[in-house]
């Protein structure tokens, strides 16, 4: 009895490990599908860390859709070097059904390089539509105009691996914009006719270098913005305004430094004059003492200073008559 129930015990480990450890339903469902692989190369994945349903049911729409030439060991490296095996098998039947010419190398070389392939396939079908921010650019007559694009792109398999995104295509358009304002001499010229802009910036080959190919520019927005160029002259003038100010206010200070500098002569000229005058006292008495001036000279040079003053007030009783 006892053997009994240890064999049985076996045979129920034995099913377990044959259904849990062996992935034996899927080896059943890729033998179904048409897909020759072996247990041993099953369980070989388990020890390489690899989950098999990750590789197997990649594989299994690979061969549905008539892809020969993707392998299982292909699909495992590709799962070990960090790809999505998933996505790769879908953008190659993608590409496959609508005509797209792909290679595995370059489908796993795309989602290796960070890229969406199973995307990059289907803007390749069908066209994306990418919108500028608000782009801003002066007209020749110095009114700011304010525009924004739809740029429909497609997507060049060849190129998305080092070609460059999304981000460069905007900055080119952006730039283009700009340059098409700019060369309008009249700002109307362009509300009038926006596909001014779009043809000018079509015709510089925005996309070379690019993952994408440019299919069109439409303009869909074109609003006015500020007259640039009065601001300009306005402000020019605030600043000579200023300038003509500056000059005139050193003019100013070099005056009243000219004007002090003549006020500190006359004084200087008014002390030395007082101080001549504080001599003639003393000139006067040594002349007395040494007997080179008298008593009549003394007077008469009295009387010929009041004579002097007496005329002086005169004139200036005539000049202030002459004013009133």
């Amino acid at each position: 009895m006892e053997a009994f129930i240890f064999i049985g015990v076996l045979v129920i480990v034995g099913f377990w490990i044959l259904f849990s450890v062996i992935p034996t339903g899927l080896w059943i469902s890729a033998l179904a599908s048409g897909v020759m692989v072996g247990l041993p190369s099953l369980i070989g994945m388990r020890l390489r860390r690899v989950a098999p349903a990750r590789i197997i049911y990649p594989l299994i729409k690979a061969r549905k859709a008539g892809l020969p030439d993707v392998l299982q060991n292909n699909l495992e490296a590709h799962f070990l070097a960090g790809g999505n095996v998933d996505k790769v098998v879908d953008a190659l039947i993608a590409a496959g059904k609508a005509g797209i010419p792909l290679t595995f190398e370059q489908a796993t070389a795309i989602d290796l390089a960070g890229r969406d392939v199973l995307d990059a396939v289907r803007v390749s079908v069908n066209p994306k539509v990418i919108q500028t921010p608000m782009v801003t650019g002066m007209a020749q007559d110095g009114i700011q105009l304010l525009a924004t694009a739809r740029i429909t792109v497609r997507v060049k398999i060849d190129r998305l691996v080092g070609g460059a995104g999304e981000e460069t295509i905007i900055a080119r358009v952006g730039e283009g914009i700009v340059a098409a304002i700019g060369a309008a001499q009249d700002h109307k010229a362009v509300l009038e006719q926006p596909d001014i802009i779009s043809k000018t910036t079509l015709a510089k080959g925005l996309d070379a270098g690019t993952a994408f190919e440019i299919l069109s520019i439409d303009i869909a927005e074109v609003d006015v913005g500020k007259n640039i160029g009065a601001q300009l002259k306005t402000d020019q003038a605030e600043a000579e305004k200023r300038v003509a100010q500056a000059k005139a206010e050193e003019r100013r200070a070099m005056a009243v430094a000219v004007e002090q500098e003549m006020q500190a002569r006359v004084q200087e000229m008014r002390a030395k004059v007082v101080e001549a005058e504080s001599q003639v006292p003393l000139a006067l008495a040594e002349a007395f003492k040494s007997g080179k001036l008298g008593v009549m000279d003394y007077y008469n040079m009295q009387n010929l200073q009041a004579d002097t003053s007496m005329r002086g007030a005169i004139s200036e009783s005539a000049k202030r008559d002459a004013s009133k």
